[in-house]
């Protein structure tokens, strides 16, 4: 197991059941009672510690290195289901990964950043930064999805879109910028879920949809909080600092009107159990499904427009007002 530094208190008492287990294993001690109570102890302590998490430690949980991923959330959900490749464009991006499955009888496209498991693969998929090609790709895969009247189910979990150089010459921004569009407009559902990092546009570029879901410890910003440390104070010194300003959280987010709902993950973090969480996501999934396809396409790109535009807060000034604004400004 891997342990984070808050939870290094965790990580001392699971030594201890460890070295009584073997005790145990040996069978010279009956030592059933010690460990019972031990993990009754660890149950105890791990509720204590993650019934009130800071931003910065969600933050660290959303990047847990044993937190599933996308592909592993695609095989659980997924009776069946054929990876797509290529935008036929460029080339094929690995950091966004989709295709067509099934799920609960319903042909869906399913599709979502993908980090890799350890350090190789995690080259291999750039970290889970895509490059335009990747959200070109993903905009090819929605458009199948048009076509055959699929629902579009979108996992979002990066550090940014890659911001490299030769991104920006094939036109990054453009790339995620398009697929805004393209997505407020699509005739058939589309669910978001948040499932780790939810960083700036990267993560936006997936993230347009009927509905959009966070789960319990996952981050959702317009930026990290070491790159906003970074800007406002020249270090990453104050990352912890800058990830509560922020407001980053789930509970933020919800609060905000920016999300739909927080899906809860099994104590500990969505790595403790991946079966449960995968279970939990694929009954939401097919939850949602069910109201969003009772709906036409007009029905659903109406309300999609609506949602959207009624986010943020602006006040309108009364002509008194802003002639009384326009004065002083002239003054």
């Amino acid at each position: 197991m891997v342990f984070l530094e808050f939870e290094k208190p965790l990580e001392k008492l699971y030594e201890q059941l460890e070295k009584i287990k073997q005790v145990d294993e040996e069978g010279t001690i009956d030592v059933s009672q010690s460990i019972k109570e031990l993990e009754n102890k660890i149950k105890a302590k791990t509720k204590e510690i993650y019934s009130n998490l800071t931003g910065w430690q969600k933050v660290q949980l959303s990047r847990h290195p044993e937190r599933p991923y996308t592909l592993f959330y695609i095989e659980q959900i997924c009776k069946k289901f054929v990876e797509l490749h290529g935008d036929r464009y460029f080339k094929d991006d690995k950091a966004i990964v989709g295709g067509i499955g099934r799920i609960n009888g319903q042909s869906v496209v399913i599709m979502g950043h993908q980090k890799g498991v350890n350090t190789k693969l995690r080259q291999y998929r750039n970290f889970g930064m895509a490059n335009p090609e990747g959200y070109r790709k993903a905009l090819r895969l929605m458009k199948l999805a048009e076509r055959f009247n699929y629902p579009v189910i979108c996992l979002i979990d990066t550090p940014g879109a890659f911001p490299g150089l030769e991104a920006e010459e094939r036109g990054q921004a453009e790339a995620i910028a398009r697929n805004l569009f393209e997505m407020a407009q699509l005739k058939v559902p589309i669910l978001c879920y948040v499932i780790g990092e939810g960083a700036s546009g990267g993560a936006i570029g997936i993230g347009l949809g009927d509905r959009v879901f966070m789960l319990e410890n996952t981050w959702y910003s317009v930026i990290s909080p070491e790159s906003c440390s970074s800007i406002l104070w020249r270090n990453w010194d104050h990352k912890e600092e800058a990830a509560e300003a922020l407001k980053l959280t789930a509970e933020d987010m919800l609060g905000f009107g920016l999300i739909d709902d927080i899906i809860k993950e099994p104590v500990g973090g969505a790595h403790t159990d991946p079966q449960k969480m995968a279970k939990s996501l694929r009954t939401h999934i097919k939850k949602e499904l069910t109201h969003l396809m009772d709906m036409t396409p007009d029905q659903r790109i109406e309300n999609r427009l609506t949602k959207y535009g009624s986010m943020g807060q602006f006040t309108v000034l009364e002509d008194e007002e802003a002639g009384q604004a326009k004065e002083k400004t002239e003054k």
